[in-house]
């Protein structure tokens, strides 16, 4: 029989979510940044501008590539996280993000040292990606563990919606660095954002040393001891909704075709809209996006995770290719309402949800490493989204149907995920993640 989670001391459960949201924003601003200047300065700056075309392909591929590390990051920072506590790999993952993003905006062009610019650039992404591995899956058991058994949803939404907050900033910061004349933003102008990271490891230092371990965990650790090899229970018991999670972390595609693929596109000779422009379209979405997150999350601890889900899931496959029509058309007013509509309020359904309904459908000893592992593989099919967008829009990269097809089709799987999974918003804390090892779960008795 589970005994039940203490609760949190009062103020903690705020304290945690608050502490996601700032580390979050501090952290995604890094990781965004770069999407931000991998469209629009890094193919003229350390790849061959004498061929446009490929430059932009290869730009948009190292963006991936920190996607592709964040598997690796989430084995290595899902283990300790389950064996040493949420707490110490929050603190960890900031600093790594705030190091390696400074050092990008130290590092030599291709006019200066040829190729060894863009290897040294896959090296610092790559440190970013294993960053970004751990701080979601962290911050996000952490707040769903000093949450109120009946507020899950809305506590564990801050940790997204610091998420959207770093974007919104990368992309403040971006606006006027991008108006900037050609040879000063190619110079210096576009080195400024990245080494405003450093202070990420100092503000995340300060936020989350004062961070208490979580209830759960420490019940966990004390009643049965962490889990000497978290990733083997996780394939023994919880490897059903392994696979869910990696299905589920698709939707992500639709985040990175509308920051990095959309910008490019709609920034192109073809389209010919302005970058200040199109980085409003991007602001004030996440600005909405703001908002919508925790109202979305509100709405799940009410009505159930999977309908929310798939509200964002399902909804943001339509929304994504009115969008892409849009800025086909040229039309900026247009792009501008759709991109708010697709962005700011339907993905942010899914966008908002996820961190609940994934978290809650492993138990405490192998949490952070199932939402860890699950994201971050499904997060590196998302990442290299755009250089598959890139190649499917044709020679001239204007096949926006064709890419608003793909991205539809990477809706799917997540759609399929959240139909075959629990419902899991009314079941108590203790509870969680116990019929994936083979026992039932008790009706939630919570307050109202």
């Amino acid at each position: 029989m589970s005994v039940p989670v203490p609760q949190a001391p009062p103020g903690q459960p705020k304290k945690a979510a608050t502490a996601a949201w700032i580390g979050s924003a501090l952290e995604y601003y890094d990781f965004f940044i770069y999407g931000s200047a991998a469209a629009l300065i890094f193919p003229e700056v350390f790849f061959d501008e004498s061929d446009p075309a490929t430059a932009t392909l290869l730009s948009l591929a190292t963006f991936g590539v920190a996607y592709a590390a964040r598997p690796i990051g989430a084995l290595f920072l899902g283990h300790f996280g389950d064996r040493l506590g949420r707490k110490k790999i929050m603190v960890f993952t900031l600093i790594l993000m705030g190091v390696s993003t400074f050092l990008i905006g130290c590092l030599p062009t291709r006019d200066q040292v040829g190729t060894l610019a863009p290897v040294l650039l896959v090296l610092c992404r790559v440190l970013q990606g294993i960053s970004a591995a751990g701080e979601q899956a962290s911050a996000n058991s952490m707040t769903l563990e000093h949450a109120p058994p009946h507020r899950r949803g809305f506590f564990t939404s801050f940790t997204l919606s610091g998420t959207q907050g770093g974007q919104l900033l990368a992309t403040l910061v971006f606006i006027p660095i991008a108006a900037l004349p050609e040879e000063q933003l190619l110079s210096w102008g576009w080195r400024v954002p990245f080494w405003m990271s450093i202070a990420v490891a100092v503000v995340g230092y300060v936020i989350r040393r004062k961070l208490e371990e979580t209830p759960a965990f420490e019940q966990q650790a004390a009643a049965e001891g962490v889990v000497k090899l978290p990733l083997a229970v996780l394939m023994r018991e919880h490897w059903a909704d392994v696979l869910r999670v990696i299905a589920g972390a698709l939707v992500a595609s639709v985040s990175t075709i509308f920051t990095v693929w959309a910008l490019s596109y709609a920034t192109s000779d073809s389209v010919g809209m302005s970058r200040s422009s199109m980085l409003w379209v991007g602001a004030l979405a996440n600005l909405v996006a703001l908002a919508a997150i925790p109202l979305w999350a509100t709405l799940s601890d009410r009505i159930g995770r999977r309908p929310v889900y798939l509200i964002g899931a399902a909804g943001s496959a339509v929304t994504m290719f009115l969008y892409l029509w849009a800025i086909s058309t040229g039309s900026y007013p247009l792009t501008l309402l759709l991109g708010i509509v697709a962005f700011g309020v339907v993905y942010s359904a899914a966008n908002g949800v996820w961190p609940s309904f994934y978290g809650e459908m492993f138990s405490t000893r192998v949490r952070l490493s199932g939402m860890a592992i699950g994201t971050q593989i499904g997060f590196a099919v998302a990442g290299f989204a755009v250089t598959f967008a890139a190649q499917i829009a044709g020679p001239d990269g204007d096949d926006w149907s064709a890419v608003a097809l793909f991205t539809a089709a990477l809706c799917v799987p997540p759609v399929v995920a959240a139909l075959t999974a629990r419902e899991t918003a009314k079941v108590p804390t203790e509870q969680l993640g116990e019929r994936a090892a083979g026992q039932a779960p008790q009706p939630a008795k919570m307050a109202a």
